[in-house]
């Protein structure tokens, strides 16, 4: 479920446009209202203390990783940057949760999940073939400059997969705590760029369609949450599992967002997909 969720959101947010204050302030807000409702709907007793702060922390983090993210996105396009994006995230977040939580303890299962790892980031590399770099202003991309928003973008995703592990809480209790985090940093950054006198980001229509984007997120953040939990698939394997939205995302970005790709590209770009489909099913027998 949060493969779906997390792969679709990035093709609706590219459908609907806007710049990257306008994507962020409608997903963040599309994941309010449904964690409100969630809340209401199961009468989930909001959290208080250290366990709220760890949870809004993690929705702030993310917000913070997302918004660099989108960035990324107008720089080198949807099906270029989610596998670069993916394979930042698998090494920060598997590392985190073997060598600071102590999952996979066993040997022989660190062997296969960190083989895995390995085989997702060849199986990611792949997909970032290009065969020739086409200038800016005929659909080219900026590569350095989108690796290195996602490579900073990876200290908000850590954080946000990090900091729910810390306290002990279910994915329904730590939602709403979470998507205030994210609510709160969207609605900064929105202000302060409403200084540039040409940026309204209140009053964009894309600020407003971009909340449906945020549903297909907060779909996908609530399971992942749930997912994660150690006693479900825990946060290495639950969370790599969760990368595999980038298939839908990649192939999407290139059917749905039409983003140009060559025959040649495309070989490279599938037979890496099938490399991440296949080491994303091994991690589920550790």
């Amino acid at each position: 479920m949060p493969m779906i969720g997390w792969g679709l959101f990035p093709i609706l947010t590219g459908k609907f446009g806007g710049k990257p204050v306008n994507q962020i302030l409608g997903t963040t807000y599309g994941t309010l209202i449904f964690a409100i409702v969630v809340a209401l709907v199961r009468q989930t007793p909001m959290l208080g203390g250290k366990e709220f702060l760890f949870t809004f922390l993690s929705g702030a983090f993310w917000s913070l990783g997302q918004i660099l993210v989108f960035y990324a996105f107008s720089e080198m396009g949807v099906s270029r940057t989610m596998p670069i994006s993916t394979g930042f995230q698998l090494v920060g977040a598997s590392l985190w949760s073997v060598l600071v939580l102590g999952e996979w303890a066993k040997g022989s299962a660190k062997m296969i999940g960190f083989s895995a790892i390995v085989l997702i980031i060849f199986g990611v590399w792949l997909t970032t073939f290009s065969e020739k770099k086409l200038p800016k202003e005929d659909g080219g991309f900026n590569a350095v400059k989108g690796t290195i928003l996602v490579a900073f973008a990876e200290i908000g995703y850590l954080g946000y997969s990090a900091f729910p592990q810390a306290v002990t809480v279910n994915g329904f209790e730590a939602f709403l705590p979470q998507a205030l985090g994210m609510a709160v940093v969207a609605t900064i950054f929105a202000v302060v760029t409403k200084k540039n006198r040409s940026e309204k980001p209140f009053k964009a229509k894309s600020s407003y369609t971009n909340i449906i984007s945020g549903f297909f997120f907060a779909f996908a953040a609530l399971t992942y949450l749930i997912s994660a939990r150690p006693n479900v698939n825990g946060l290495a394997t639950g969370f790599i599992l969760s990368q595999m939205n980038v298939i839908i995302a990649t192939l999407g970005g290139i059917y749905i967002l039409h983003e140009r790709k060559t025959k040649k590209e495309m070989v490279f770009i599938l037979s890496g997909l099938v490399l991440v489909v296949i080491a994303g099913s091994v991690t589920t027998l550790l």
